[in-house]
């Protein structure tokens, strides 16, 4: 790690590959480096948001399973926008 915190993540691309991105930093006017770094942050936080597989500890399964078959709580807010006409019925 350098004395910012940072640390270097090399990757290796073809030359068509680099093009392709150094094109797309230069739209966004900003550097290669960052270009790269924003996209794969990107990346990453969508992989992980689409998840399929929910882990819960064990000893946090039953309170899991309580807080189901709990009945819903009244949300008036919700109920409210429920009752309201669709933007495009008005």
């Amino acid at each position: 790690m350098s004395a910012s915190g940072n640390s270097v993540l090399s990757v290796r691309v073809d030359p068509t590959e680099r093009a392709l991105l150094e094109a797309a930093a230069a739209q966004e006017r900003t550097t290669l480096s960052d270009f790269v770094r924003r996209m794969a942050v990107t990346a990453a936080e969508t992989t992980l948001f689409h998840r399929n597989l929910v882990t819960i500890p064990a000893e946090q399964w039953q309170a899991f399973e309580g807080w189901v078959a709990a009945p819903p709580a009244d949300n008036p807010g919700l109920a409210e926008i429920g009752e309201r006409k669709p933007a495009w019925e008005r």
